[in-house]
Protein backbone atom coordinates (compact mmCIF):
# COMPACT_ATOMS: atom_id res chain seq x y z
CA UNK A 1 0.00 0.00 0.00
CA UNK A 2 1.13 3.58 -0.14
CA UNK A 3 2.54 3.77 2.96
CA UNK A 4 4.63 0.90 2.46
CA UNK A 5 5.85 2.36 -0.60
CA UNK A 6 6.55 5.46 1.34
CA UNK A 7 8.49 4.21 3.72
CA UNK A 8 10.74 2.00 1.25
CA UNK A 9 10.99 5.33 -0.80
CA UNK A 10 11.83 7.68 1.87
CA UNK A 11 14.62 6.20 3.29
CA UNK A 12 16.19 6.15 -0.26
CA UNK A 13 15.66 10.06 -0.75
CA UNK A 14 16.93 10.05 3.13
CA UNK A 15 20.51 8.58 2.27
CA UNK A 16 21.27 9.02 -1.38
CA UNK A 17 23.93 10.14 -2.52
CA UNK A 18 24.11 13.77 -2.20
CA UNK A 19 27.45 15.35 -3.03
CA UNK A 20 29.43 16.98 -6.44
CA UNK A 21 32.63 16.74 -4.96
CA UNK A 22 34.10 15.85 -1.60
CA UNK A 23 37.60 13.70 -1.77
CA UNK A 24 40.15 16.21 -2.97
CA UNK A 25 42.82 14.76 -1.10
CA UNK A 26 45.62 16.66 0.56
CA UNK A 27 48.00 13.98 1.15
CA UNK A 28 51.32 13.51 1.75
CA UNK A 29 51.63 9.61 0.85
CA UNK A 30 52.70 8.46 -2.33
CA UNK A 31 50.30 8.88 -5.09
CA UNK A 32 49.62 4.87 -5.80
CA UNK A 33 49.06 4.53 -2.27
CA UNK A 34 47.04 7.64 -1.51
CA UNK A 35 44.40 6.52 -4.91
CA UNK A 36 44.17 2.90 -2.97
CA UNK A 37 43.18 4.47 0.11
CA UNK A 38 41.18 7.26 -1.09
CA UNK A 39 39.12 3.80 -3.14
CA UNK A 40 38.94 2.25 0.27
CA UNK A 41 37.35 5.23 1.99
CA UNK A 42 34.65 6.07 -0.90
CA UNK A 43 33.71 1.99 -0.59
CA UNK A 44 33.12 2.14 2.88
CA UNK A 45 31.17 5.55 2.56
CA UNK A 46 28.89 3.44 -0.03
CA UNK A 47 28.45 0.15 2.37
CA UNK A 48 27.69 2.86 5.33
CA UNK A 49 25.14 4.83 3.33
CA UNK A 50 23.45 1.37 2.17
CA UNK A 51 23.35 -0.08 5.87
CA UNK A 52 21.88 3.27 6.64
CA UNK A 53 19.49 2.72 3.94
CA UNK A 54 18.69 -0.75 5.33
CA UNK A 55 18.34 0.69 9.48
CA UNK A 56 21.55 -0.70 10.43
CA UNK A 57 22.79 2.30 12.47
CA UNK A 58 25.44 0.48 14.49
CA UNK A 59 26.97 -1.14 11.36
CA UNK A 60 27.14 1.89 9.34
CA UNK A 61 28.62 4.04 12.21
CA UNK A 62 31.38 0.96 12.53
CA UNK A 63 31.88 1.43 8.53
CA UNK A 64 32.38 5.32 9.06
CA UNK A 65 34.74 4.85 12.07
CA UNK A 66 36.77 2.92 9.65
CA UNK A 67 36.43 5.63 7.09
CA UNK A 68 37.34 8.36 9.09
CA UNK A 69 40.63 6.70 10.55
CA UNK A 70 41.94 5.99 7.41
CA UNK A 71 40.93 9.54 6.15
CA UNK A 72 43.11 10.94 9.47
CA UNK A 73 45.85 8.72 8.34
CA UNK A 74 46.23 9.75 4.58
CA UNK A 75 45.39 13.99 6.25
CA UNK A 76 42.30 13.83 3.75
CA UNK A 77 40.61 17.29 5.23
CA UNK A 78 37.41 16.77 2.88
CA UNK A 79 36.92 13.07 3.65
CA UNK A 80 37.39 13.77 7.02
CA UNK A 81 34.68 16.31 7.12
CA UNK A 82 32.29 14.32 4.77
CA UNK A 83 32.64 11.61 6.90
CA UNK A 84 32.05 13.54 10.61
CA UNK A 85 28.71 14.68 8.69
CA UNK A 86 27.82 11.44 8.17
CA UNK A 87 28.08 10.49 11.34
CA UNK A 88 26.69 13.32 12.69
CA UNK A 89 23.75 12.68 10.78
CA UNK A 90 23.67 8.41 11.57
CA UNK A 91 23.67 10.16 15.46
CA UNK A 92 21.33 12.10 14.80
CA UNK A 93 18.83 9.93 13.17
CA UNK A 94 18.59 7.17 16.40
CA UNK A 95 17.45 10.37 18.87
CA UNK A 96 21.33 10.87 19.94
CA UNK A 97 21.23 14.33 19.90
CA UNK A 98 24.91 15.10 22.65
CA UNK A 99 26.94 13.29 20.27
CA UNK A 100 25.41 14.31 16.46
CA UNK A 101 25.94 18.15 18.07
CA UNK A 102 29.90 16.54 19.02
CA UNK A 103 30.48 15.33 15.32
CA UNK A 104 29.03 18.17 13.80
CA UNK A 105 31.22 20.30 15.85
CA UNK A 106 34.09 18.35 14.45
CA UNK A 107 33.82 18.30 11.71
CA UNK A 108 32.83 22.42 11.27
CA UNK A 109 36.59 22.14 13.24
CA UNK A 110 37.81 20.46 10.13
CA UNK A 111 36.18 23.42 7.80
CA UNK A 112 37.28 26.38 9.56
CA UNK A 113 40.59 25.32 10.30
CA UNK A 114 40.97 24.15 6.73
CA UNK A 115 38.91 27.52 5.38
CA UNK A 116 36.92 25.82 3.36
CA UNK A 117 33.98 26.97 1.46
CA UNK A 118 31.78 24.68 2.57
CA UNK A 119 31.20 26.58 5.98
CA UNK A 120 28.24 28.49 4.70
CA UNK A 121 26.65 25.37 3.11
CA UNK A 122 26.79 23.29 5.97
CA UNK A 123 24.92 26.24 8.59
CA UNK A 124 21.73 25.01 7.77
CA UNK A 125 22.16 21.38 8.99
CA UNK A 126 24.00 23.15 12.00
CA UNK A 127 20.75 24.71 12.95
CA UNK A 128 18.85 21.49 12.09
CA UNK A 129 20.83 19.44 14.75
CA UNK A 130 21.58 21.69 17.07
CA UNK A 131 17.97 23.50 17.46
CA UNK A 132 15.73 21.06 16.03
CA UNK A 133 13.16 23.49 14.71
CA UNK A 134 12.22 23.43 11.35
CA UNK A 135 11.76 27.53 11.13
CA UNK A 136 15.74 27.39 12.00
CA UNK A 137 16.21 24.78 9.45
CA UNK A 138 14.41 26.56 6.66
CA UNK A 139 16.28 29.90 7.65
CA UNK A 140 19.69 28.43 7.47
CA UNK A 141 19.20 26.44 3.62
CA UNK A 142 17.85 30.24 2.88
CA UNK A 143 21.16 31.46 3.95
CA UNK A 144 23.13 29.47 2.38
CA UNK A 145 21.54 29.37 -1.11
CA UNK A 146 20.47 33.27 -1.08
CA UNK A 147 24.47 34.22 -0.13
CA UNK A 148 25.43 31.90 -2.61
CA UNK A 149 23.22 33.30 -5.18
CA UNK A 150 24.53 36.63 -4.03
CA UNK A 151 28.10 35.75 -4.77
CA UNK A 152 27.36 34.25 -8.03
CA UNK A 153 25.76 37.64 -9.16
CA UNK A 154 28.97 39.34 -7.89
CA UNK A 155 30.94 36.97 -9.77
CA UNK A 156 29.15 37.59 -13.27
CA UNK A 157 29.77 41.12 -12.50
CA UNK A 158 33.52 40.90 -12.78
CA UNK A 159 35.80 40.57 -15.73
CA UNK A 160 37.54 37.60 -17.26
CA UNK A 161 39.22 34.98 -15.13
CA UNK A 162 36.15 33.79 -12.95
CA UNK A 163 34.79 31.32 -14.72
CA UNK A 164 36.30 28.40 -12.63
CA UNK A 165 35.70 30.29 -9.61
CA UNK A 166 31.68 30.13 -10.56
CA UNK A 167 31.93 26.77 -11.44
CA UNK A 168 32.75 25.96 -8.09
CA UNK A 169 30.52 28.33 -6.35
CA UNK A 170 27.34 27.01 -8.87
CA UNK A 171 28.55 23.61 -7.59
CA UNK A 172 28.07 24.66 -4.13
CA UNK A 173 24.47 26.14 -4.62
CA UNK A 174 23.67 23.01 -5.89
CA UNK A 175 25.22 21.37 -2.98
CA UNK A 176 23.04 22.87 -1.03
CA UNK A 177 19.74 22.57 -2.99
CA UNK A 178 20.45 18.90 -2.89
CA UNK A 179 20.63 18.90 0.83
CA UNK A 180 17.77 20.98 1.43
CA UNK A 181 15.90 18.80 -0.64
CA UNK A 182 16.69 16.05 1.46
CA UNK A 183 15.37 17.70 4.51
CA UNK A 184 12.56 19.12 2.89
CA UNK A 185 11.89 15.13 1.84
CA UNK A 186 12.32 14.33 5.66
CA UNK A 187 9.81 16.93 6.54
CA UNK A 188 7.18 15.44 3.49
CA UNK A 189 7.23 18.86 1.59
CA UNK A 190 7.19 16.42 -1.55
CA UNK A 191 6.68 19.87 -3.81
CA UNK A 192 9.51 22.04 -2.37
CA UNK A 193 11.85 19.01 -2.77
CA UNK A 194 11.20 18.48 -6.13
CA UNK A 195 11.84 21.66 -7.16
CA UNK A 196 15.19 21.61 -5.31
CA UNK A 197 16.28 18.20 -6.76
CA UNK A 198 15.20 20.10 -9.91
CA UNK A 199 17.10 23.10 -9.54
CA UNK A 200 20.32 20.89 -8.35
CA UNK A 201 20.34 18.58 -11.10
CA UNK A 202 20.14 21.57 -13.98
CA UNK A 203 23.28 22.94 -12.39
CA UNK A 204 24.72 20.05 -12.04
CA UNK A 205 23.74 18.61 -15.64
CA UNK A 206 25.25 22.63 -17.14
CA UNK A 207 28.68 22.27 -15.15
CA UNK A 208 28.91 18.35 -15.09
CA UNK A 209 27.38 17.26 -17.87
CA UNK A 210 24.17 15.20 -18.38
CA UNK A 211 26.44 11.34 -18.18
CA UNK A 212 28.05 12.73 -14.77
CA UNK A 213 27.36 10.00 -12.03
CA UNK A 214 25.94 13.06 -9.79
CA UNK A 215 23.81 14.32 -12.60
CA UNK A 216 22.52 10.86 -12.71
CA UNK A 217 22.08 9.89 -9.18
CA UNK A 218 20.15 13.37 -8.71
CA UNK A 219 18.00 12.20 -11.65
CA UNK A 220 17.03 9.05 -9.68
CA UNK A 221 16.54 11.20 -6.05
CA UNK A 222 14.13 13.30 -8.62
CA UNK A 223 12.25 10.27 -9.66
CA UNK A 224 11.87 9.04 -6.23
CA UNK A 225 10.06 12.27 -5.10
CA UNK A 226 7.95 11.71 -8.36
CA UNK A 227 6.96 8.44 -7.50
CA UNK A 228 6.04 9.92 -4.01
CA UNK A 229 3.55 12.65 -5.27
CA UNK A 230 2.01 9.85 -7.62
CA UNK A 231 3.51 11.03 -10.75
CA UNK A 232 4.40 7.68 -11.92
CA UNK A 233 4.67 8.54 -15.34
CA UNK A 234 6.97 11.16 -15.06
CA UNK A 235 9.00 9.83 -12.46
CA UNK A 236 9.55 6.77 -14.91
CA UNK A 237 10.85 9.12 -17.58
CA UNK A 238 13.05 10.03 -15.40
CA UNK A 239 15.02 7.11 -14.03
CA UNK A 240 14.62 5.32 -17.24
CA UNK A 241 16.84 8.33 -18.84
CA UNK A 242 18.90 8.09 -15.87
CA UNK A 243 19.28 4.15 -16.76
CA UNK A 244 19.64 4.81 -20.45
CA UNK A 245 22.61 7.63 -19.89
CA UNK A 246 24.28 5.43 -17.31
CA UNK A 247 24.59 2.30 -19.57
CA UNK A 248 25.93 4.88 -22.61
CA UNK A 249 28.35 6.01 -20.28
CA UNK A 250 29.25 3.54 -17.79
CA UNK A 251 28.04 3.95 -14.64
CA UNK A 252 29.97 2.44 -11.99
CA UNK A 253 26.88 2.46 -10.31
CA UNK A 254 24.47 1.18 -12.48
CA UNK A 255 22.72 -1.10 -10.59
CA UNK A 256 21.97 1.28 -8.42
CA UNK A 257 19.88 3.23 -11.14
CA UNK A 258 18.53 -0.36 -11.86
CA UNK A 259 17.28 -0.79 -8.31
CA UNK A 260 15.50 2.71 -8.44
CA UNK A 261 13.60 2.02 -11.52
CA UNK A 262 12.73 -1.76 -10.43
CA UNK A 263 11.35 -0.26 -7.03
CA UNK A 264 8.76 2.81 -9.15
CA UNK A 265 7.73 0.18 -11.48
CA UNK A 266 6.58 -1.93 -8.37
CA UNK A 267 5.03 0.61 -7.12
CA UNK A 268 3.06 1.12 -10.39
CA UNK A 269 1.51 -2.34 -10.61
CA UNK A 270 4.12 -3.08 -14.07
CA UNK A 271 5.34 -6.44 -11.88
CA UNK A 272 6.86 -8.65 -14.90
CA UNK A 273 8.98 -5.44 -15.83
CA UNK A 274 10.03 -4.73 -12.44
CA UNK A 275 11.31 -8.07 -11.46
CA UNK A 276 12.87 -8.45 -14.88
CA UNK A 277 14.77 -5.27 -13.78
CA UNK A 278 15.48 -6.66 -10.30
CA UNK A 279 17.01 -9.37 -12.07
CA UNK A 280 18.96 -7.57 -13.90
CA UNK A 281 20.22 -5.19 -11.20
CA UNK A 282 21.22 -8.47 -9.37
CA UNK A 283 23.84 -9.61 -12.04
CA UNK A 284 25.08 -6.15 -12.27
CA UNK A 285 25.44 -6.37 -8.97
CA UNK A 286 27.26 -9.20 -8.35
CA UNK A 287 29.51 -8.47 -11.19
CA UNK A 288 30.10 -5.33 -8.74
CA UNK A 289 30.37 -7.27 -5.87
CA UNK A 290 28.39 -4.85 -4.22
CA UNK A 291 26.53 -7.31 -1.44
CA UNK A 292 24.41 -4.75 -0.09
CA UNK A 293 22.83 -4.25 -3.32
CA UNK A 294 22.70 -7.62 -3.94
CA UNK A 295 20.55 -7.80 -0.66
CA UNK A 296 18.38 -4.98 -1.74
CA UNK A 297 17.59 -6.63 -5.11
CA UNK A 298 16.50 -10.17 -2.84
CA UNK A 299 13.96 -7.39 -0.31
CA UNK A 300 12.99 -6.15 -3.74
CA UNK A 301 11.71 -9.67 -4.79
CA UNK A 302 10.45 -10.33 -1.78
CA UNK A 303 8.13 -7.67 -1.55
CA UNK A 304 6.72 -8.00 -5.55
CA UNK A 305 6.01 -11.54 -4.08
CA UNK A 306 3.65 -10.56 -1.07
CA UNK A 307 2.47 -7.77 -2.95
CA UNK A 308 0.96 -10.92 -5.61
CA UNK A 309 0.45 -12.80 -2.66
CA UNK A 310 -2.05 -10.27 -1.59
CA UNK A 311 -3.60 -9.75 -4.76
CA UNK A 312 -4.47 -13.13 -5.25
CA UNK A 313 -5.94 -13.30 -1.35
CA UNK A 314 -7.95 -10.31 -2.52
CA UNK A 315 -9.16 -11.86 -5.35
CA UNK A 316 -10.35 -14.98 -4.02
CA UNK A 317 -12.34 -12.93 -1.59
CA UNK A 318 -14.05 -11.30 -4.28
CA UNK A 319 -14.70 -14.51 -5.78
CA UNK A 320 -15.91 -15.99 -2.80
CA UNK A 321 -18.07 -12.48 -2.15
CA UNK A 322 -20.34 -13.26 -5.80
Amino acid sequence: DFSEMLDISFKKVCVCLSVFSFLSGTVEQPKDEAERKEEEIILLLKKAKLNVYHGHFQAASRLLHQAVVLAHQTHNTQAIIYTYSLMANVAYVQGQLDNAEKLFKAAMSFMLAGGTPQVSGDKAMLCLLFGSIVEMAEHGFRFCTESLKAKLEKEQELSGETRSMRKETRLLLGLCLDSRARYRASQLQLSQAGQDYQDALDICCQEQGETHPQTLVLMSDLATILDLQGRHDDALKLIQQAVDLGRSAGHPDQHVLLLNLAGILMHTGRRKDSVRLYHEALSSARQAGDEEAVERVHEGLEELKKRKEQEEEKEEEEQEAH
